[in-house]
């Protein structure tokens, strides 16, 4: 049982931010989050897409704002379960909270907040008849251990930023060639990721399949082998030991919907008029997961939003303890030992 003060189910931009809103006052938490990392949208689809309304960052790269949120958190020592998405919240006798993930990982805590976003994100799947029969038996929607990849037999799918960073990433680690199949020429990635592919491609440490997709299957307990159908050639089939399809998160309420909280609109009603707690007491909800009366999803307003959040997790966890709110610039910054 991982025991805290905040369980934040999101590490996201805000969820990010809370844990150093809450060091502040001395409260530690802990993060569970389904995407392998943190950093939520920010991280997993556009790290190298500019944000413009992060007040003092003229312009910031989505992955840059997440380096400088970790950073910022980092002397008040929260706790990460990554690759694991909250399934579900058990209220207890004492008022406290019990999340357990996908993976049966519990965490326990009087105050939960949930910061998921647009809620939970499930990977877009291509359409194959038998997809499932191969799912973490060689097909993974995320790479969670890199490592673990090096030395086999990959090809990566997709045109994103995550598609190319992790072909890249493979191409220049592995000892043999990394396939990157793609349904059009253009890329959606940024352009310094599309050279340095192409780089790799004219020096074979990438095949690069453009026009194309993967129609079909191959193998008996774990994935062998694929078939490409590609623009203007016969159809291939290649060996592989993984295929990664990297085409993407799907934003989806998922468990969320089964909490017993009050849902709008594919969103957790809160009380704006002061801490953003749901309908169940020491459940708050910030960022774009939440909805009220003049709501704005941007990153900036899940920033206050968490602020306000966590003064009333103070008096949660410490009932019969005041604390007096000072100035960052007076008080400093006092992290955990």
């Amino acid at each position: 049982m991982i025991k805290s003060d905040i369980i934040i189910i999101g590490a996201g931009p805000v969820g990010l931010f809370a844990i150093f809103e809450a060091g502040l006052m001395q409260l530690k938490c802990h993060l569970i989050d389904a995407i392998p990392q943190p950093g939520g949208q920010l991280a997993e689809i556009y790290p190298k897409k500019p944000i413009y309304d992060i007040p003092g960052y003229p312009s910031v790269l989505a992955g840059e704002l997440v380096d400088n949120l970790m950073e910022q958190a980092a002397p008040f020592k929260p706790g990460f379960t990554l690759g694991e998405r909250a399934e579900t919240i058990d209220k207890q006798a004492d008022g406290s909270f019990i999340v357990t993930t996908s993976e049966g990982t519990q965490h326990h805590a009087p105050v939960v907040m949930i910061a998921g976003g647009l809620g939970s994100f499930e990977p877009r799947k291509p359409k194959i008849d038998n997809l499932a029969d191969f799912e973490k038996k060689g097909i993974d929607y995320m790479v969670k251990d890199p490592e673990a990849l090096l030395g086999k037999k990959i090809v990566i799918s997709g045109g994103g930023d995550s598609a190319l960073d992790w072909a890249i990433y493979f191409a220049e680690k592995n000892d043999q060639p990394v396939g990157l199949i793609h349904r059009s020429e253009s890329f959606r990635a940024h352009k310094d990721s599309v050279a340095k592919a192409h780089a790799l491609a004219k020096a074979g440490k990438l095949a690069l399949y453009t026009h194309a997709e993967v129609v079909g299957l191959g193998g008996e307990e774990q994935l062998e082998s694929i078939e490409i159908k590609q623009k203007g050639t016969d159809n291939k089939t290649i060996a592989v030991d993984r295929w990664l399809p990297l085409f993407g998160l799907s934003p989806k309420l998922g468990p969320i919907a089964n909490w017993g909280l009050e849902i709008e609109k594919n969103a957790i009603k809160v009380d704006n008029t002061l801490d953003y707690q749901t309908n169940i007491p020491g459940i708050f909800a910030i960022g774009d997961v939440n909805t009220y009366p003049g709501k704005l999803k941007l990153i900036l307003c899940g920033f206050h939003e968490a602020t306000l959040a966590v003064q009333t997790a103070y008096k949660i966890v410490h009932p019969n303890k005041r604390f007096t709110m000072k100035y960052t610039t007076v008080q400093g910054v006092n992290g955990f030992e």
